[in-house]
């Protein structure tokens, strides 16, 4: 199976570093790779969202933002390719192409942002539709997709399965500014839908759950319905 596995930054990088948990990815990516071919990319997290708003400080365009962002993930990026060691990608990969080149040399593919304007979680998308991807799994630190957001209310419930346009409502309420993307972007979610990805979300820090969705067990998140 091919898979590419969208990780969020807040979980690889909450307030500092979570060297911990990058070390656990790091194994199960090994583990996973057994069998099948991986594809990673890192999103920027709370050292992306640092520099962004000192970039701001000083009335920096978007655009310049959004590059800032594209660094850090790439830097996560970096440091997961070390933690997974020789099986990973030395560099991470800027364009498809490289990144397809090191999917069929065997390597766990760890990657960055790429262009400004994209989140993580569209590079994602359009990466899976590039390669033709199997699975494409969006790993957060929350257990899928909710109603509301979970971490202001609690009785936000979590959405089993849904259609790319139902997902595309709920994210209308957030802002798509750099260093913002709070759920996942318009364009990650048009990318889904036109090449019917087959897309679960889900808790990046549960990684037995993770095991249950990708063998088709019965897991905890969301599934978006093609």
């Amino acid at each position: 199976m091919r898979i590419v596995l969208s990780i969020g930054g807040s979980i690889l990088v909450p307030e500092e570093v979570d060297v911990g948990y990058i070390g656990e990815l790091a194994s199960f990516l090994v583990d996973l790779s057994s069998g099948n071919e991986i594809a990673v990319v890192s999103g920027g997290g709370r050292l992306a969202r640092k520099y962004i708003d000192a970039a701001r400080v000083f009335n920096s365009s978007e655009a310049l933002c959004d590059l800032i962002g594209i660094d850090a993930s790439r830097l996560n990026a970096r440091l997961l390719s070390a933690a997974i060691g020789d099986t990973a990608t030395i560099e991470p990969p800027s364009v498809f192409q490289k990144a397809r080149e090191e999917l069929e040399r065997g390597k766990i593919m760890v990657m960055g942002g790429t262009h400004p304007g994209h989140s993580t979680d569209g590079v994602s998308a359009l990466l899976a539709e590039y390669v033709g991807a199997d699975l494409l799994i969006n790993a957060t630190d929350v257990d899928g997709i909710f109603d509301k957001n979970p971490r202001e209310y609690a009785d936000a419930r979590l959405i089993e399965e849904i259609t790319p346009e139902g997902l595309m409502d709920i994210i209308k309420k957030y802002s798509v500014d750099a260093g913002s993307y709070a759920l996942i972007d318009p364009l990650a979610v048009k990318i889904i839908q036109r090449s019917a990805i087959k897309t679960i979300f889900l808790n990046g820090r549960d990684f037995k759950n993770m095991e249950k969705a990708i063998s088709g067990k019965k897991y905890r998140g969301t599934r978006v319905k093609k």
